[in-house]
């Protein structure tokens, strides 16, 4: 489990990151890079609400948030067979 900050709540299971806003914070960007900085997927959230993405791929990657402050939050995660 990836622990990013209080409000927020990131899950890694398998393939798919689940991520979860306990708190009205505003609109957050959320970017999912590989370890390489290759962008996997790159979106504008209202929160509090959540977000699910299924990782197809194998590797390294690496989720980013940024609050409406400019606040930036990661962690990191290995996708397994």
């Amino acid at each position: 489990m990836l622990s990013v900050q209080w409000m927020v709540l990131a899950t890694f299971y398998g393939h798919t990151l689940t991520v979860v806003f306990t708190e009205n914070i505003g609109q957050v960007t959320i970017e999912v890079t590989t370890a390489t900085g290759a962008t996997v997927d790159y979106l504008s959230m209202l929160t509090p609400n959540g977000y699910l993405y299924y990782i197809t791929n194998t590797g390294d990657y690496i989720v980013t948030f940024t609050l409406p402050n400019g606040d930036e939050y990661y962690g990191e995660f290995t996708v397994t067979d």
